[in-house]
């Protein structure tokens, strides 16, 4: 078990590396000049090349890559052009609101997905079983900001239930809508993602001795068929949760939410290249982290994993 968790490290922290140098090639071929933004426009040439001597612009590719891999070991990501403060602090000043919205959609994908994709496996062809396959397709297809605007019209404007945006206290209530609009979508697929599985679980042999046994459906279910949903289920929840704590910039721009996302749509607008690049690479890092840990928490669940 120990070799397969080190292996995984291994293969996750050379994933880190090539998502590192992409991620330094394409900012490098970004158009735009960062000593031109910080100087501004109407400075002169040489005040221009000043700045790009300070930031480092002015050597050659390879060492200011190299540059930056050594300041990553030290979690160095740089400092922010729009602000003049180091990267990392920035993000981890809104990561809280990132990750208490990330966490806020993986429930509300669990809470509507998975007692939804269960019931329409074994009520498979009946009336809730198409209902809930129509409703999930559109589910998919609707844009999330669509979605967040229509929520936040009945719900904050019409019934005023919920605050219209904005971060603030009590969490729950102000990421209640943020959270539902994240999950909606996700929701509708984890509905078809879990009804697939059950229903080639359903007819295997075990399931019909288990039922010969007296069990009844519910034990059928609990004993027997979730425990092979389950991990199917972690693998989608690991993939999520990475993709959410990187940030969503679509949900927190609607709802004016001050995640990660927002930051770095902020980021991109201002040409910031480090604060771009440093969200670029913690929301790598996150997905890859998650990745790490639902490879590790299969070689537990299944030993023919840890064989291979």
């Amino acid at each position: 078990m120990i070799r397969h968790v080190v292996t995984r490290l291994g293969w996750s922290l050379f994933d880190l590396l090539i998502i590192v140098t992409i991620t330094f090639m394409l900012t490098y071929l970004l158009p735009g000049d960062p000593a031109r933004t910080i100087a501004g426009p109407h400075a002169s040439v040489a005040d221009v090349m000043r700045i790009r001597r300070q930031l480092g612009l002015d050597a050659p590719l390879y060492v200011q890559y190299g540059r930056y891999l050594w300041n990553l070991v030290h979690l160095n990501l740089g400092t922010s052009i729009e602000f003049g403060t180091p990267v990392l602090n920035d993000i981890l000043a809104k990561f809280p609101a990132t990750a208490v919205l990330a966490i806020s959609g993986v429930v509300w994908e669990l809470i509507l997905g998975l007692p939804l994709g269960v019931w329409s496996a074994v009520h498979r062809d009946g009336v809730l079983d198409r209902v809930s396959g129509v409703v999930s397709m559109a589910a998919i297809a609707m844009p999330q900001f669509w979605v967040g605007i229509i929520l936040l019209f009945v719900f904050g404007f019409k019934l005023h239930w919920f605050p219209l945006g904005g971060y603030g206290s009590p969490v729950l209530w102000y990421g209640f809508l943020p959270g539902l609009t994240l999950g909606v979508g996700g929701a509708a697929y984890y509905q078809q993602l879990i009804r697939s599985r059950v229903l080639e679980v359903l007819p295997q042999q075990y399931i019909a001795t288990a039922r010969a046994k007296g069990l009844s459906q519910n034990q059928v279910l609990l004993r027997h068929v979730m425990p092979q949903v389950l991990t199917t289920l972690i693998t989608q929840i690991g993939m999520d949760a990475g993709y959410f704590m990187a940030g969503v910039v679509v949900v927190e721009t609607v709802f004016g939410w001050p995640g990660i996302g927002l930051q770095a749509w902020t980021a991109i607008k201002a040409l910031d290249v480090p604060l771009v690049m440093g969200t670029v690479l913690f929301g790598a890092f996150w997905i890859v982290l998650a990745n790490f840990i639902v490879d590790s928490i299969y070689g537990f669940l299944d030993p023919r994993i840890r064989l291979r």
